[in-house]
């Protein structure tokens, strides 16, 4: 429930900040009549989020369970895909995510209501879509048939609207660049264990082999009934009897992701930012 609260917490907090940075600065500029469109462009992303997350949800059941299996396993590692570049990309532009969105409310206020309908909903809607596909391929790895992971997101999405409300109004202070590093380093092993849960379910689709070569098996020692296992399962989608493609594959995308993420932006650009060694002379 835990790694589920996370991802509705940071995604819904990204979206808040985006809506709490677009009325702002309407209302600090006196734009308050193009307040309208740009609700009207949340609106129309939220609902698109919500369609696509029902679609997702009840417009795969009456497939075969190989075909579910390829579909689910398939959308997982988009959906981890597409938070691991979320992740990167947050944690590189959040000092310059206000100064980015009121250059484009400006161009929009210029163009007219069309626009500013287009750029609320782009600036939402994008954030939408990829909760919602993270969420279902999320929801699926903690466990079918369960509310508690539903609800867990339910919560973090209520917690970020509260929170973006605080921060519209002044009273809470937020240094986005650290909240994005700590939140998105937790969203990554999450993101690991829903991309393991994938690789099963291509397993199970006969997609990829493998599927009875387990790399241990402590199903006796965590029993997934217990208390602890539960606990396990919903906060890093904890398996006691993975595969061994399984296990490589968590373990890969989690030793080199994580240390990227980590790593200092700096120390990152260092190397294609260092100067091109200068040219020897010229022999006489």
């Amino acid at each position: 429930m835990f790694g589920n609260y996370l991802i509705g917490l940071r995604e819904g907090l990204e979206a808040s900040l985006v809506v709490c940075i677009l009325v702002a600065y309407l209302v600090k500029t006196g734009n308050r009549a193009a307040l309208r469109p740009v609700w009207l462009g949340i609106g129309i992303a939220c609902s698109i989020s919500l369609a696509f997350g029902a679609l997702l949800t009840f417009g795969t059941q009456e497939l075969t369970f190989e075909a579910q299996e390829l579909l689910g396993g398939s959308l997982s590692i988009v959906s981890v895909g597409l938070v691991t570049w979320m992740v990167f990309w947050m944690k590189k532009t959040a000092r310059h995510l206000k100064r980015e969105l009121q250059g484009k409310l400006d161009a929009a206020l210029a163009m007219g209501t069309g626009a500013l309908v287009a750029t609320a909903f782009l600036a939402v809607g994008r954030e939408g879509l990829e909760t919602a596909l993270f969420v279902w391929a999320s929801v699926r790895a903690s466990g079918e048939g369960s509310s508690a992971p539903l609800v867990g997101v339910l919560l973090g999405i209520a917690t970020a609207i509260v929170l973006g409300w605080l921060f519209y109004r002044g009273a809470l202070k937020i240094n986005l660049s650290k909240f994005f590093t700590w939140t998105g380093g937790m969203l990554v092993v999450v993101a690991a264990g829903v991309l393991a849960y994938g690789v099963h379910d291509l397993q199970e689709a006969g997609f990829l082999g493998g599927l009875q070569d387990r790399a241990f098996d402590i199903s006796s020692a965590i029993p997934q009934d217990s208390w602890y296992g539960v606990l396990l399962k919903g906060v890093f989608n904890f398996q006691p009897d993975p595969t061994v493609v399984q296990l490589v594959v968590w373990s890969l995308y989690l030793a080199a992701v994580l240390t990227l993420f980590l790593l200092p932006a700096r120390v990152r650009g260092s190397a294609a930012q260092a100067p091109a060694p200068a040219p020897a002379p010229a022999g006489r």
